[in-house]
């Protein structure tokens, strides 16, 4: 397989970003839409409605309660076949810059941070990784970490590396929504935040050749939670910059059909356990 052939894809992953703040804060990604260059979806959260539970939903394309991880709490390295493996098996280059979770699901389990933070491996499913953990922010309620390090992050590693699949994962909505809840100013203000620098990165990686996929996890409820079962917590956006019909959808999608799309466009082979309907055209 001659893998600089291959299509090239971004996933930015915006932790606990409710959909309509989406429509309501992200001017730029609705402008996108607005000008007929990216399809926006509403996409329906599995359930639980918590993070690592759809990390790995969204990279394997199965529910919760067949990939087994139902909880953060029972967080350990993925089972299954997901993106970043069957890239990788395939020839491909990944990367990402994101929370430590996604560093124990897909490389190693504990995560070690003199040992993971920085990671240029090619034995590795995530080839060139950046990650960041917890410790030292949530004590002094700070939004982890700066969202304008987290894209020079990534453009970085499209600059230096060229991955095929880039996954980039921003926890600050989710810190801020924790704190202040899902209706505040503070959370509003720290989805435009994001928004803001992706208007920065956004044009770069389309220069560079990619399909950019942008959704979140979950939602948020007023009183800065997550993890049932209502609209607020399950609702999340869908942006796919490149998607060959732009403008809305007028139908729901399923987190489900997140992996298999990706590996659609990649033009690798999609396994029989991502039978969800494709998103991608």
């Amino acid at each position: 397989m001659d893998s600089s052939l291959k299509n090239k894809v971004i996933l930015v992953i915006i932790d606990g970003l409710k959909y309509q703040t989406a429509i309501e804060q992200c001017g730029f990604l609705e402008a996108l839409v607005e000008s007929k260059q990216a399809r926006r979806m509403k996409m329906i959260a599995v359930l639980p409605t918590l993070s690592a539970p759809i990390y790995e939903t969204l990279h394997t394309g199965l529910e919760p309660l067949e990939h087994g991880i139902t909880s953060n709490d029972n967080l350990r390295e993925s089972k299954f076949e997901n993106i970043f493996t069957i890239a990788k098996a395939s020839g491909l280059v990944t990367a990402a810059t994101a929370h430590s979770f996604f560093s124990t699901l897909y490389n190693e389990d504990p995560y070690i941070p003199i040992r993971d933070q920085e990671v240029n491996d090619p034995d590795k499913a995530i080839q060139h990784g950046r990650f960041y953990s917890e410790n030292g922010y949530t004590a002094f309620n700070i939004a982890l970490p700066s969202d304008h390090d987290l894209m020079n992050q990534a453009s970085m590693l499209v600059t230096r590396y060229e991955p095929h699949y880039l996954m980039i994962h921003s926890c600050s909505c989710d810190s801020i929504g924790h704190k202040f809840g899902g209706n505040s100013l503070e959370y509003s203000k720290q989805a435009w935040q994001v928004n803001d620098q992706l208007a920065q990165h956004i044009p770069f990686w389309i220069e560079k050749g990619y399909r950019i996929l942008i959704t979140s996890d979950h939602g948020f409820t007023d009183s800065g939670n997550h993890g049932g079962s209502s609209e607020i917590e399950r609702w999340t956006p869908y942006y796919d910059i490149g998607h060959p019909i732009p403008g809305i959808a007028s139908e729901d999608v399923s987190q489900l059909s997140v992996a298999p799309s990706i590996l659609s466009i990649l033009g690798l082979s999609i396994p029989k356990k991502m039978n969800a309907p494709l998103i991608d055209k």
